[in-house]
């Protein structure tokens, strides 16, 4: 069977050229008789295998030396712990609200302090990103918190609050390595790879060094202290070590392709074919303020759930698969990672043109 187009929000999909190295790599890593799977943590190969994967993360995002680069467990809603349990210094703490994701996030926060909403769109069905320059923020807050590309919505904060000081959390999952960023805006930066890097079971996280504190909240457990990983370069424990070699594949892929500036522009380039077909298509639209669209994640609905169902059904049966939007909110979704090839957006509106004339 060919390889179909995975629009899959996450897990997603990988580049081809990493996956056929993982598969040459999978029974003998560079000579040294076994898979990546079976090797020790602390051998000499991993160690250079995470090394490389950080220098050369480090390297595709311009992270400053005063920044630490760690590979954890536990995905997002970990995440959602950790922030105030190792920041949470005033118990206070400001949360802008544009999806889900920072929905369950604030509320995971307000099991360690007070938690004040500053901004949100939860009043549109969460479709447009509120004005955040001039926001209410709480003079003893101890961080901002955004998620920054709302994978389910598709929106993308494309302007960075005015935290008045604050250090800003931004969950980046769905937007990581998209783009370049300027690291030095951030406090904190985290994302779950699955999205747009590599294989569920490795969160990274960009953190600066003076946030790496001894004096978290008093219950906070080792597992979930930063330090803990800090101080032991992410190898404290057993790490999920074939995932971050994935991931290190694909920072190598990246650098490759020519880096974060160019997949921005084919990113771009790839969201434009899908957004200028749905702004001129009589059958689908957007559901999302055109300002406000992400490039990562494009929903979109007939306005007919059981049309929907169809196009669903059919398209998965033509090869483009998992276009079944997020079950909150139903329609269809297509996530348009690093990986997904210009020439699936093309063939998926393609389709969707089909669609429209047979179902008119």
């Amino acid at each position: 069977m060919s390889r179909v187009y995975n629009f899959s929000a996450g897990p997603a999909c990988l580049p081809e050229e990493v996956l056929k190295t993982a598969a040459a790599e999978m029974l003998d890593y560079h000579g040294c008789g076994m898979s990546v799977m079976e090797m020790s943590h602390r051998s000499k190969e991993f160690q250079d295998i995470i090394d490389t994967a950080e220098a050369d993360f480090r390297e595709l995002l311009g992270v400053p030396d005063n920044y630490k680069v760690l590979f954890l467990q536990g995905g997002g809603n970990t995440q959602f712990a950790m922030v105030p349990m190792n920041l949470m210094k005033n118990k206070v703490a400001d949360y802008i609200v544009t999806g889900q994701w920072a929905k369950k996030a604030a509320k995971e926060a307000e099991k360690y302090g007070t938690v004040h909403v500053v901004a949100s769109s939860a009043d549109k069905t969460f479709t447009y990103i509120p004005d955040l320059s001039d926001l209410p923020i709480d003079s003893d807050a101890d961080y901002v918190y955004i998620c920054q590309n709302n994978t389910i919505y598709g929106t993308t904060i494309k302007t960075l609050p005015n935290t008045k000081g604050k250090d800003l959390v931004s969950d980046v999952s769905s937007m990581f390595l998209s783009e370049p960023m300027d690291v030095t805006k951030y406090g904190i930066l985290w994302g779950g790879v699955q999205k747009n890097v590599g294989p569920a079971g490795v969160t990274i996280v960009v953190i600066r060094d003076d946030l790496i504190r001894e004096d978290v909240l008093p219950f906070t457990p080792t597992m979930l202290t930063y330090k803990t990983h800090a101080d032991k370069g992410s190898l404290y424990n057993t790490p999920p070590c074939y995932n971050i070699y994935i991931c290190g594949l694909v920072f190598k892929w990246l650098k490759e392709m020519g880096g974060l500036s160019e997949m921005k522009k084919r990113n771009e380039e790839k969201a434009k074919i899908l957004y200028d077909y749905l702004d001129q298509s009589k059958l689908f639209k957007g559901t999302v303020v055109p300002k406000d669209r992400s490039l990562m994640n494009v929903p979109f609905i007939t306005g007919n759930e059981e049309l929907d169902k169809k196009f669903i059904a059919e398209s998965s049966a033509a090869g483009l698969k998992n276009l079944k939007g997020h079950r909150t909110v139903g329609g269809m979704r297509a996530s348009l990672y690093n990986a997904m090839p210009k020439k699936g957006v093309e063939t998926l509106v393609q389709f969707m043109d089909k669609f429209e004339k047979e179902n008119a």
